[in-house]
C-alpha cells in the first residue's frame, strides 16, 4: 500500500512539474475529424499555469480545431508528421479575436490561433499548421478566418514550422515587439488575400531562411496606427514566389516606418512586384536598404508611391496630409525579365509638390523583353490623384505601360543611379531611364546592351 502511495505522489509531482503537455493527455482524440479545441486548450492553459513548456501535437496525428488561445511561456510544438488542422466551420472560429485592419474586409475578422497581451510563446517543429482554408469551406460571405493574429505581444519566436492553406492572411502581427521568424515555409493559395507575414507597428523583427509561395504579398510592413512606428526590421536570406507582391511596405501607413533591410533574397515568378513601397496615410518612411537581390520573372522590381489613400479602418475618413517618405538604397540587383512582357520597369513616383527624397539605385544587372513603340515612348502617365484612385489602391493597372525600358522616376528630389546595366531581348523604342520632374537627379555608368551610354540618352521632362 506504501508503495502504491508513493507512486502516485511521484506521479502526482512529475505532472506538477512536467515540460511537456501532450494534447492527447488532455483529451484530443487526434483523428482528424473530431473537433479537439477544448483538449488542445486545456493543454496550453495547463502548461502556462504551470509557468511554461511544450504543448506537443504528437507526430502522427492530425489534431483539429476551432479558435485556441496562445498564452505565456506556451511552446506549441508541433512533432515532423504532425498536423494541427483547422475546422472547416465557421461557427469554431471566436469573434473575440480583435479584426482586421484595413477597410472593408471585416469577412477577414476571425482567425484560428490568437495571442494578447501575451508574452514570450513560440511556435516550433517540424510539423504543419493547417488552416484548411478551402473557398468550399470560407468565402467573403461565409467569413475567412486568418490563421493567426497576435496583439500587443513580446518576445515571439516561429521556428521550422510548416503554414498552409489559410483562407485569408497567414498571419497578422499587431503592435508586437522582439519577433524571430526563422525556417518556416508558408503556402498559401487555396483562397484570395493569403498573405505570408503581415507585421503592423512591429519592432525588432528578424525574419530569416524562409519560403513563400502566397496567393498575396509574402510579407508586409503596415502601421495601422499613428502611435505605433513599424521599425528595426531585417529580412534575409529568404526565397519569395507570389500572386502579388513579395514584399509590400506601406498602404497601410499611418505610422512611421523606420530601419528596414532586406538582404540576399531571390524572387521569382511574381504577378505584380517585387518591393512594393507605398506611402499614404500620413506617416513618415525612411532609412531602408536593400540589398544582394535576385529576381527572375519580377514585373516592376521596385514600385514606389506617394501619395493619399485611406486604407485603415479606424483610419480618418478624410485624407491625411503627406509627411515625407525619403533615405533609400537598393543596390546589387540581379533581375532576369525576359519571359514578360514590356511592362518590367523600376516605377517610382511621388506626386507634384510631394517628391520623394534620396535614393540610390546601385549595380543593378537587368534584362527585359522589350518591344516598347514610340507611343509608348511618348506616352503621359497619370498621376495618382484620387480621382485616378478611387476608393482603392495606387496599382500599376492604373497607369500601365511605361515610357522607360528601364527606370521610370517621377516627383523625386535626390536620385542617384550607378552601374545600371540594361539589356533587351527585343528592340525597345523607349529610353532606358526617364526623368520626370526629378530634382538633383544623377547617373554614371549606365549601359544599354552592353554599351555605355551618354547623358544625352537619359530623358528628363
Amino acid at each position: 500500500m506504501k508503495k502504491i502511495i508513493f507512486l502516485l505522489v511521484i506521479g502526482f509531482q512529475l505532472q506538477v512539474f512536467a515540460t511537456d503537455f501532450n494534447v492527447i493527455d488532455y483529451g484530443a482524440k487526434a483523428d482528424g475529424v473530431t473537433k479537439d479545441t477544448k483538449a488542445v486548450q486545456a493543454a496550453i492553459d495547463v502548461c502556462t499555469k504551470n509557468g511554461g513548456g511544450k504543448v506537443i501535437i504528437p507526430a502522427g496525428k492530425t489534431v483539429m480545431i476551432g479558435t485556441i488561445y496562445m498564452k505565456d511561456f506556451v511552446t506549441l510544438h508541433v512533432e515532423n508528421g504532425a498536423v494541427l488542422l483547422g475546422s472547416p466551420d465557421i461557427e469554431d472560429y471566436t469573434t473575440d479575436t480583435h479584426k482586421n485592419m484595413y477597410k472593408n474586409e471585416p469577412h477577414m475578422d476571425r482567425c484560428l490561433i490568437f495571442a494578447k497581451d501575451a508574452k514570450s510563446f513560440a511556435f516550433e517543429g517540424y510539423g504543419t499548421i493547417d488552416g484548411n482554408g478551402h473557398m468550399k469551406n470560407f468565402n467573403r460571405k461565409t467569413g475567412r478566418p486568418m490563421m493567426m493574429r497576435f496583439l500587443n505581444c513580446q518576445k515571439i519566436h516561429m521556428n521550422d514550422i510548416t503554414l498552409i492553406n489559410p483562407a485569408a492572411w497567414t498571419s497578422a502581427w499587431l503592435y508586437c515587439d522582439e519577433i524571430v521568424v526563422d525556417g518556416i515555409k508558408i503556402h498559401s493559395r487555396v483562397n484570395g488575400n493569403g498573405d505570408g507575414l503581415d507585421f503592423d507597428g512591429c519592432t525588432n523583427v528578424r525574419v530569416a531562411n524562409c519560403s513563400f509561395d502566397t496567393s498575396d504579398d509574402s510579407i508586409c510592413l503596415q502601421t495601422s496606427r499613428p502611435d505605433k512606428p513599424c521599425k528595426d526590421i531585417v529580412v534575409t536570406n529568404c526565397v519569395f514566389t507570389s500572386k502579388w507582391a513579395a514584399l509590400r511596405i506601406g498602404l497601410s501607413s499611418r505610422g512611421d516606418f523606420d530601419s528596414v533591410t532586406v538582404s540576399n533574397c531571390t524572387f521569382h515568378d511574381i504577378q505584380d512586384s517585387g518591393f512594393k513601397i507605398q506611402m499614404n496615410e500620413g506617416g513618415e518612411m525612411k532609412n531602408m536598404s536593400f540589398t544582394n537581390i535576385v529576381m527572375r520573372n519580377v514585373p516592376r522590381p521596385v514600385f514606389m508611391t506617394f501619395c493619399q489613400q485611406r486604407a485603415g479602418v479606424d483610419a480618418p475618413m478624410g485624407m491625411l496630409p503627406m509627411k515625407a517618405m525619403h533615405s533609400f538604397i537598393f543596390s546589387d540587383f540581379i533581375v532576369d525579365n525576359r519571359e514578360l512582357d514590356k511592362d518590367s520597369s523600376f516605377f517610382l513616383t511621388g506626386m507634384p509638390n510631394h517628391y520623394i527624397n534620396d535614393i540610390q539605385i546601385n549595380n543593378v544587372q537587368m534584362t527585359v523583353a522589350g518591344g516598347g513603340t514610340k507611343e509608348d515612348a511618348s506616352k503621359e502617365i497619370k498621376e495618382y490623384t484620387l480621382d485616378v484612385l478611387g476608393k482603392w489602391w495606387p496599382e500599376f493597372y492604373l497607369v500601365k505601360t511605361l515610357p522607360a525600358s528601364g527606370i521610370y522616376a517621377r516627383h523625386i528630389k535626390g536620385l542617384t543611379i550607378s552601374n545600371f546595366h540594361l539589356n533587351t531581348v527585343k528592340e525597345d523604342k523607349r529610353k532606358p531611364i526617364v526623368f520626370d520632374d526629378v530634382i538633383d537627379g544623377f547617373t554614371s555608368s549606365i549601359f544599354l546592351n552592353r554599351k555605355e551610354i551618354s547623358k544625352r540618352d537619359i530623358e528628363r521632362k
